[in-house]
């Protein structure tokens, strides 16, 4: 409710006799002119505080930019060739988690719910269940800027008390304009190498590379029709088969049709076999997978990712 401008008005008690102006009234004047300049100093230094959300430090990398980055506590990129795609590096797979598990619960994890966020103590126990801790729960995430609406939004409706990292994180949203209508961006993360996560570069370029194509996904509209296309009518049942049966293996609704379209362009296209892709467990011949690459890459939208898969150095 607006209120009504006082300075504008003359207010009277009934009955009260008026007075003479005394000489308080320009000592008043001055306190309460003193006292706006305080608050509006207060109030310009902290709009100055790098803490506060419209003043996050962004910086725009390209790939190779964001995987040398060696982030002290946490970093914030947009990605170069595609700037719908903010990059969250964190010095820590702890902060990691605390900011983004219980989103990855409502989101994409099998048997739990995704009509409304787990209170602190479910998502204790949700993980513990899955047999991970809350540093391993995930390694890399991704959402789009719908998928993050909608949990603040059941927050909201729950209201539940949310981390430090995940007021961070909705402040961080809120000056990036996420709660648009429409809105096509997309968060990912990854966390860094060293001793604070146990992994070295290389696993760190192959969360980052996985991650970015799920942005892309998330954020290019026929890159998304293009893969559940793909997804749908190119491969065969013993295909979507194989990446259902790997994808409910580690913990992924095996319900949720569009998350594993999703997933099985970032495995098939953009993940080099190893660490976090064993192709032996699709259930498929190399031979199969080797064909269904060729198929995926050679339909693709033109594009920075298309140029990626093109490059036989990072293509898997």
């Amino acid at each position: 409710m607006v209120p009504r401008d006082l300075d504008n008005d003359t207010i009277r008690i009934a009955g009260a006799p008026r007075r003479k102006a005394s000489g308080r009234l320009p000592v008043l004047a001055a306190l309460a002119l003193a006292a706006i300049l305080v608050l509006g100093i207060l109030t310009w230094w902290w709009t100055q505080t790098p803490s506060h959300p419209k003043f996050v430090d962004i910086r725009t990398a390209d790939e190779a930019t964001i995987l040398a980055n060696h982030p002290a506590e946490l970093d914030v990129f947009r990605f170069a060739f595609n700037p719908q795609i903010l990059v969250l590096d964190f010095a820590s797979l702890k902060r990691q988690g605390a900011m983004l598990n219980r989103v990855a619960a409502m989101m994409e994890k099998n048997s739990l719910p995704h009509d409304h966020p787990l209170t602190d103590g479910e998502l204790e126990q949700a993980i513990r269940a899955s047999g991970d801790t809350p540093e391993t729960y995930y390694y890399g995430h991704d959402y789009s800027a719908a998928d993050l609406a909608r949990f603040f939004a059941a927050v909201d409706r729950q209201q539940l008390q949310l981390t430090q990292d995940e007021i961070w994180l909705r402040r961080l949203l809120q000056q990036e304009g996420f709660g648009t209508p429409g809105f096509t961006r997309a968060v990912i993360s990854i966390p860094a190498e060293g001793t604070s996560t146990g992994l070295d570069q290389l696993t760190r370029a192959t969360i980052l590379h996985h991650e970015l194509s799920h942005g892309e996904f998330f954020t290019n509209p026929r890159y998304e029709a293009y893969t559940l296309e793909f997804w749908s009518n190119v491969l065969d049942n013993a295909g979507r088969a194989g990446f259902t049966k790997m994808l409910a293996a580690e913990n992924y609704d095996p319900a949720l049709g569009e998350l594993l379209a999703n997933e099985m362009q970032a495995y098939l296209m953009f993940t080099p076999e190893g660490q976090f892709f064993n192709p032996s467990a699709l259930g498929l011949e190399k031979a199969t997978l080797d064909g269904l690459r060729v198929k995926f890459r050679a339909g693709m939208p033109r594009g920075w990712l298309r140029d990626v898969a093109e490059d036989s150095n990072k293509a898997p």
